[in-house]
């Protein structure tokens, strides 16, 4: 089964004495007592707030290059709006991460969904409701689908959500014929992505609301607490007595959901259906969750912190763009810092147990 996180074997090899007349080696393992100590202790600071360094650093950056422009409440209320959907998605993976499994499929499924509701109300003549249960209700079934062949099969969770995804994108070509679909309902279900309550925009509200429930989900329910275990141990969770396969299945299952839910606050926004448009969600969404790992937590996947760590990823790319830096950057960006979130995570599990 893979694993979203592996151990490192931490063992030093024995080593024989220096030959006669060489010069001495100061081995790793040699090291002063408070040296060690301080190291541990830099890592371990690394590990838990590694990702609250690199954003505080970035705000500090960006509002001294441009502080009429980036450092003001406008922009910052403008960051949280747009980092919304995003944030929705990241936060539906966190959940198969917690449990120690991938899902590559959703970018995909965010992208299909929000073409198929399109097609749904403008050619198909579905109230806005129905439009939307359905097309969240398909991307639950395929998270069904990718946690069946994950924890029946036991296809390799990489493998088996990138076919996924893969065979989505195939759907997703054949509804549209590879075009964009233009949404001819009425402005009612673009407010649903542009209206505000109160002043607060919906798409801020609903954010709020899925991320409250996954919180809830994760760490005040039955079903959260097996799907920390089983990413702890599964075979340990399978001897006390947790459904592991069923657990694994609801993982992938939120996921999609998500992904859906996503894809469909998509579509009202652009006010149309797009092929492609949620591609990049899941490149964004794994940076997101692994620089939260890095946040507060010592190298554990959690809700407040991906939401940490979309903010991260969002305040960069707001910061690249009001610097006029090109659009290439921002690719570069996002990949990078998934290194530098894989390794901060790292960090985080190898020191935290110390």
């Amino acid at each position: 089964m893979n694993r979203a996180v592996m151990s490192a074997d931490h063992s030093l090899p024995e080593t024989s004495a220096p030959a006669e007349g060489a010069l001495p080696v100061t081995q790793v393992g040699s090291l002063p007592p408070g040296t060690r100590d301080r190291r541990a202790l830099l890592m371990r600071l690394l590990g838990t707030y590694g990702t609250i360094i690199v954003l505080g650093s970035m705000l500090l950056i960006f509002s001294v290059l441009q502080p009429g422009t980036f450092a003001t409440i406008g922009n910052f209320r403008n960051i949280i709006n747009d980092m919304a959907i995003g944030t929705i998605v990241a936060a539906g993976l966190t959940v198969p991460l917690v449990a120690g499994d991938f899902d590559l499929s959703i970018g995909y499924v965010a992208s299909f969904c929000g073409l198929l509701v399109v097609g749904l109300l403008s050619y198909s003549g579905l109230s806005i409701p129905l439009a939307i249960v359905l097309v969240v209700g398909l991307g639950t079934l395929i998270g069904i689908v990718n946690g069946i062949v994950v924890s029946k099969i036991g296809v390799n969770a990489f493998i088996a959500t990138l076919g996924t995804g893969t065979i989505v994108v195939g759907l997703n070509y054949a509804y549209s014929g590879g075009i964009p679909l233009q949404l001819t309902q009425s402005r009612e279900f673009t407010s649903i992505a542009i209206g505000r309550i109160a002043g607060v925009p919906h798409l801020v509200i609903i954010m709020a609301v899925v991320l409250a429930l996954l919180w809830v989900i994760l760490n005040r329910t039955v079903q959260g607490q097996h799907i920390k275990a089983i990413g702890v141990s599964p075979e340990s969770a399978r001897r006390a007595g947790v459904a592991v396969d069923r657990s694994r299945i609801v993982a992938f299952a939120i996921a999609s959901t998500c992904a859906a839910i996503g894809g469909v606050l998509m579509a009202s926004n652009l006010g149309s259906g797009q092929v492609t448009a949620g591609d990049s969600f899941m490149l964004t969404s794994f940076s997101a969750a692994f620089l939260g790992s890095a946040a507060l937590r010592e190298g554990q996947f959690h809700i407040l912190g991906t939401l940490i760590g979309v903010l991260t990823v969002a305040v960069g790319n707001n910061g690249l763009a009001m610097i006029g830096a090109p659009i290439f950057t921002q690719f570069l960006f996002t990949g990078s810092l998934l290194v530098v979130a894989v390794a901060l995570g790292g960090i985080g599990r190898r020191y935290g147990r110390g």
